[in-house]
């Protein structure tokens, strides 16, 4: 398996989970995303029997995009700039499960390469803040 795929073991899709990350996790705003991100020991009762490891989860709300072929231009983009970016996060986790969440918040479209440049930002700031 290569390391820049994402597959469907790296997505965030328990619900139970992505509820305690929008309670517990800490978060941010870069331009055009709101993220929110979570890390667990691996150890703690919190995470027993998982491995380290990152989720991730896209989200492109309807309140600001309407119609679902820009929505999922939009996460396409985003889930393209995480997979090329991720390498440097995935690397620096040690004994722990790291899930984030990214929220795309404007109404504009923004091209690649804005959104590749804010998501390195927002992974570069979770990768200094762990």
């Amino acid at each position: 398996m290569s390391t820049q795929s994402l597959t469907r073991a790296e997505r965030l899709r328990s619900l139970k989970t992505i509820r305690r990350l929008f309670e517990e996790g800490r978060g941010g705003f870069t331009y055009p995303f709101r993220y929110i991100w979570l890390a667990d020991e691996c150890g703690s009762e919190a995470a027993q029997g998982e491995t380290a490891g990152v989720e991730v989860l896209f989200s492109t709300p309807k309140r600001f995009l309407k119609r679902a072929n820009k929505r999922n231009l939009v996460r396409r983009r985003t889930k393209e700039a995480y997979r090329l970016g991720k390498s440097e996060l995935v690397s620096s986790i040690t004994n722990r499960k790291v899930r984030i969440a990214l929220v795309y918040s404007t109404k504009k479209i923004h091209s690649y390469k804005t959104i590749n440049n804010a998501v390195e930002r927002i992974l570069g700031e979770i990768v200094s803040n762990l």
